[in-house]
């Protein structure tokens, strides 16, 4: 799963495709809406085993959502996968992972009398 955010800046994408490609079509369709929007990348890079490159989402992603996010290169798939939009910060390298109920509930500790938001 393809982790982005609702950023209106260009954010990088890397994925492990069936054909190495510079030049392709980005289809990413909202889950939620079934609103499909197709991108022209033409700046992909090959890196070891990976393609990268960068893409703008106009209009940006919704925060929360799912996302099909699927590449195509004159009408054949290299790559499908799924994107989930968020604002955290999330890196499981130090244990920063996604947090469903982030600011949404305190949590009560009877030892100090004190309630800490999480």
């Amino acid at each position: 799963m393809i982790i982005l955010t609702t950023s209106a800046a260009a954010q990088s994408i890397s994925v492990i495709p069936r054909s190495y490609l510079t030049t392709f079509d980005l289809s990413i369709r909202d889950d939620s809406t079934n609103v499909e929007v197709i991108y022209n990348i033409t700046n992909a890079l090959n890196e070891g085993n990976y393609l990268n490159f960068f893409n703008t989402f106009s209009p940006v992603l919704v925060e929360n959502h799912f996302y099909d996010l699927k590449l195509t290169s004159n009408g054949e798939v290299i790559f499908k996968d799924r994107v989930f939009c968020t604002d955290q910060d999330i890196d499981q390298l130090n244990n920063d992972y996604y947090n469903l109920n982030l600011n949404e509930y305190l949590n009560y500790n009877g030892y100090d009398n004190t309630y800490k938001v999480r």
